[in-house]
């Protein structure tokens, strides 16, 4: 019982400390933007099994990194989704607490990139980031200039106690202009 209540604790404190800092504007609801995301310094947590199973195990070590250090979540979290990766955004303020990982974290340095986006509302999974995933790739299809570089990227917006109906996401695609 102990175990559970600083586990809910722990995921509470995901989403008061969530709001302190985005890495990025949110994409609205609906739309589809090509947009440019600034440099970034990033930690990471991978797993073998895909991101929206439900043991991927990917929070946790992310958490006590951060924690350990005194670090502030920032929004958004970003998830590569087969195999799973979390990675959560490092704020300017707490870049020299995360210069090194350790056996369950890596630390990433991401330069200005481009990405597609589409903003979406619902809950976190396989089927609603499948669905904005192919309506953004439709999009995608019917514009000029643009060249596919990478996979999509779930860019996912608010805590676990956020109701589904309420929370935020985005799909991303990297993209470079033709």
């Amino acid at each position: 019982m102990k175990a559970l209540l600083q586990i809910l604790l722990l995921l509470a404190s995901f989403q008061t400390m969530s709001a302190i800092e985005q890495a990025f504007p949110k994409t609205a609801v609906g739309t589809i933007e090509i947009k440019t995301l600034p440099a970034a310094h990033l930690i990471a947590s991978q797993s073998s099994n895909p991101y929206f199973s439900n043991d991927n195990g990917l929070f946790r070590p992310l958490f006590r990194y951060i924690s350990s250090r005194n670090i502030a979540m920032t929004t958004p979290v970003e998830a590569e989704i087969e195999p799973g990766v979390m990675y959560f955004y490092i704020g300017e303020d707490a870049i020299n607490k995360a210069q090194t990982g350790n056996e369950e974290v890596s630390v990433h340095q991401l330069p200005e990139r481009s990405v597609a986006s589409i903003g979406a509302r619902g809950s976190y999974n396989e089927r609603n980031f499948q669905e904005a995933e192919t309506k953004l790739r439709k999009w995608l299809a019917t514009q000029e200039g643009y060249t596919i570089t990478g996979d999509a990227r779930g860019i996912f917006w608010n805590g676990p106690y956020v109701p589904g109906i309420f929370k935020r996401f985005e799909v991303h695609i990297p993209v470079e202009t033709k």
